[in-house]
């Protein structure tokens, strides 16, 4: 049997440890073609390039993966991928490992969740993952059976359409991590400023700084799962549509 390809991106550009877990992981489970950012794309959502041109180019790295890094965002990743390089539609996408987490409003801001909605939005299977660390040596070797297992399921039994997994898994020991929990996003900010500097020339600069805050202690939330060390996985739709709402503001607006 045609073992099933797997399309692999990340926001942390394509020499980062973390992508260079998952692709090992991946590996043992189908054909793997990578395409990832040629630097650093972190917090930059869901954008796209379109003021500006994009270059690609194959790069050899160990393994026996196909690996092409790509000037542009994760988003635009997934979406030249698509159009360029892959041989066939894959069977399924994962983005990551990212260096830290994602979990809670930190998915709006991902560009590693970014490029799994994306690939949903081509009706594809998706899950990006993330690890609660955001060191450079980060140990991804934890998490390995864990994220194997989730994607042999995903393969085995397909999400529904609109779907992807944003799974988050804590720095923790392998023998530590007590399972996995299907959650819901938390409730949940940054409480942001913008620290003002003076640089030697005498113009203020500003930095961005700030504390994550927590307003959820709900026992089906993801941030309540990863602090009881639980690995979360949050089912993730690209519809914004407060459904819930749609009668009501019928009847006020319309």
């Amino acid at each position: 049997m045609q073992k099933p390809l797997i399309l692999v991106t990340n926001d942390d550009g394509i020499t980062a440890p973390g992508i260079r877990h998952l692709v090992e992981f991946m590996l043992e489970i189908g054909e793997v073609v990578v395409v990832a950012p040629n630097s650093p794309q972190s917090g930059k959502g869901h954008a796209i390039t379109i003021n500006s041109t994009l270059t690609f180019e194959e790069i050899g790295l160990d393994g026996p993966q196909k690996d092409y890094s790509l000037s542009g965002t994760p988003v635009d990743c997934v979406k030249f991928a698509l159009d360029k390089i892959l041989p066939r539609r894959p069977d399924l996408v994962v983005s990551g490992i990212n260096h830290g987490s994602n979990s809670s409003i930190n998915v709006i801001y991902s560009g590693t969740m970014s490029a799994a909605v994306e690939a949903g939005m081509e009706g594809l299977q998706a899950i990006g993952f993330s690890l609660l660390d955001f060191s450079w040596d980060a140990d991804f070797s934890q998490a390995k059976d864990f994220i194997q297992t989730i994607v042999k399921k995903v393969l085995a039994n397909p999400l529904p359409p609109g779907v992807v997994l944003n799974v988050n898994i804590p720095k923790l020991p392998k023998e530590e991590i007590k399972g996995v929990k299907v959650c819901r996003q938390a409730h949940a900010k940054w409480e942001e400023n913008f620290d003002e500097r003076t640089n030697p020339h005498g113009k203020k600069y500003y930095w961005l700084t700030g504390y994550f805050n927590n307003m959820d202690t709900g026992q089906d939330a993801d941030e309540t799962a990863l602090s009881e060390g639980y690995i979360s996985i949050v089912p993730v739709k690209f519809d914004l549509t407060a459904h819930e709402h749609l009668q009501n503001l019928r009847q006020i607006l319309e």
